[in-house]
This record gives structure tokens, sequence and C-alpha cells, in this order.
């Protein structure tokens, strides 16, 4: 599969809820680090995610499975 945009690392993770509600927060690159996008999960769904030039990092708020190509954990509500 071709990558036509510039996505950074282009590193995935995978995140399932495990509560109702469980939040996931996409936080800018930069001089100022900055909330761009969120996520509101139900128990059950999954959210795959990738970080590109513009999302250097990913807050997780409730319990949840991530996965990752370093390996896997569970976040504590």
């Amino acid at each position: 599969m071709e990558n036509k945009g510039n996505t950074g690392n282009s590193d995935f993770i995978v995140i399932k809820a495990k509560d109702q509600g469980v939040q996931v927060i996409g936080l800018t690159r930069g001089q100022d680090t900055r909330f761009h996008h969120t996520e509101k999960l139900d128990k059950g769904e999954v959210l795959i995610a990738q970080f590109t030039d513009h999302t250097s990092a990913i807050k997780i708020r409730g319990k949840a499975e991530v996965w990752t190509k370093h390996g896997s954990l569970e976040s504590d509500s």
C-alpha cells in the first residue's frame, strides 16, 4: 500500500474500551502541546489510532486495553 501523505513515523495503536465513556485524546506536536482531537468509546468499542505529523501523543482516560508494536497494557479507570 502506498503512503500518499507524510504521517510521521506512522505507528499505530489499538485501543479497546473496557468501560463506558473511555476518552481518547490526541495531542499536537510542536512548541506548544494542545488537544486536537477527542473520541469517546463505549464498552467493547475499538479505535485504531495513528501517530502523525500532527499527533505526537495520545492520552486515554478510563479503563481500556491498548496494543502497540512494543506490547500491550491495560489502563486503569
